[in-house]
């Protein structure tokens, strides 16, 4: 049986003429001789009248008194909206479909309302489904507990249930539809040249992904990684193949499909503040007081870097002014910059490569920005800038790789 799902995001469903975008991926898959499993998010965004915002707003106006477990329920509404929706519509046009809640679909998840983990897979129902031909509508963004409690998956949910239902149908590949049409060389609300990438390796999108790139949640790519499950990220409005997302970007035996570049795309997040604390003489437990007093508050830490002399790391903005006054009551006087931006550039070819640091130091100087921290992996090179400079560095930083053409 080949199997094919297809998730499709909020805007994809927002709108009648969106909607009539659905039907046709729906219809073309169909053409093609799959089993489908349809994936929905809640319709539209904060402000219209389904989506998960508006619901909560709702909540929040009258009284703010809903225990997790209650608030995962208002949670999936927006989800079950959508399914029933485009069930109504499938029928209408002749097309036999069925609506799964994500724990009628198997997704079994731990007790954490809220941000749920997926703990087992039992898609039986989904494969009695599948061999009806029926068309099988699964709410995303939820599951159940053993206990058949209704939890929710926390951010990028919807992603997250396609791939898993993906991996646990062995499903030929995963469709994510959005807006947009594939994943860019860099957001192209900062780069009008940003390039559509017509492939990319599970590792550079998970890169892209954990460091601003908003396309695919990294939690996705992560369950369709472990399984080997391709995704595709296309967009519901056109017909384009988008861009496939594989074990490696340079698989395919067709000598047209093999690139060989050290930088795939730039990707960026903004509103973190840089914290460093200095050792003073013949302090050797600096790191463990500052990293410890961290965790026990509850403040996560990114960019890292220790060494003798003291310890440097970022935070979000808005976690910032408490990190320093626990650090001040443990008798430090931390040093802060706020408004910071972290510029990541990524690629699964620059590893062993000389010279990348070189050429990403070089576009930033002659722009007169100025690097306030650095880090590294195999596939990624991190820079903190100023915010004010985070457009530059961006633009700067895709031109000085040709990220353009």
């Amino acid at each position: 049986m080949r199997i094919l799902v297809q998730k499709f995001g909020g805007t994809s469903l927002s709108t009648a003429q969106a909607r009539e975008h659905v039907i046709g991926h729906i219809q073309d898959a169909l053409i093609q001789h799959y089993k489908l499993v349809v994936v929905v998010s809640a319709m539209g965004r904060k402000g219209e009248p389904y989506a998960t915002d508006t619901l909560l707003d709702l909540v929040r106006k009258n009284g703010e008194g809903l225990p997790a477990r209650e608030l995962d329920m208002l949670m999936g509404c927006g989800e079950l909206i959508s399914a029933v929706l485009l069930c109504s519509l499938l029928n209408k046009t002749g097309i036999r479909s069925t609506v799964l809640t994500g724990g009628q679909a198997g997704l079994i998840t731990n007790e954490n309302h809220g941000n749920a983990q997926i703990i087992a897979m039992k898609p039986n129902r989904i494969l009695e489904l599948l061999e009806q031909d029926q068309v099988v509508i699964v709410t995303g963004f939820q599951g159940k507990t053993s206990n058949d409690e209704l939890t929710t998956l926390g951010r990028g949910g919807s992603d997250t249930s396609a791939t898993a239902l993906g991996a646990a149908l062995k499903a030929e590949i995963v469709d994510i539809f959005t807006d947009v049409n594939g994943i860019l060389t860099a957001d192209p609300r900062i780069v009008e040249d940003a390039k559509p990438l017509q492939r990319v390796s599970f590792s550079e999108i998970c890169n892209m992904a954990h460091n601003g790139a908003k396309v695919i949640h990294p939690r996705a790519v992560e369950v369709a990684m472990q399984a080997n499950i391709p995704i595709r990220v296309r967009s519901t409005f056109t017909k384009e193949e988008g861009t496939l997302v594989t074990a490696s970007d340079n698989t395919s035996t067709d000598i047209n499909h093999v690139k060989d570049r050290f930088v795939t795309g730039i990707a960026h997040f903004t509103n973190i503040t840089q914290i460093q604390v200095a050792a003073v003489d013949g302090e050797f437990d600096l790191q463990l007081r500052v990293f410890k007093t961290m965790a026990q508050h509850q403040i996560s830490v990114d960019f890292i870097n220790v060494n003798p002399s003291g310890v440097v790391y970022t935070v979000f903005d808005h976690e910032a002014e408490r990190a320093v006054q626990l650090l001040k009551a443990q008798g430090y006087e931390p040093k802060f910059t706020s408004g910071c931006a972290k510029v990541s550039v990524i690629g699964g070819g620059m590893n062993g490569v000389p010279g990348i640091m070189a050429h990403i130091v070089e576009a930033l100087t002659v722009e007169d920005i100025r690097i306030l921290q650095s880090a590294d992996s195999n596939t990624t090179i991190w820079v903190l800038v100023q915010g004010v400079d985070m457009i530059k560095s961006v633009r700067a930083l895709h031109r000085k790789f040709n990220l353009f053409k």
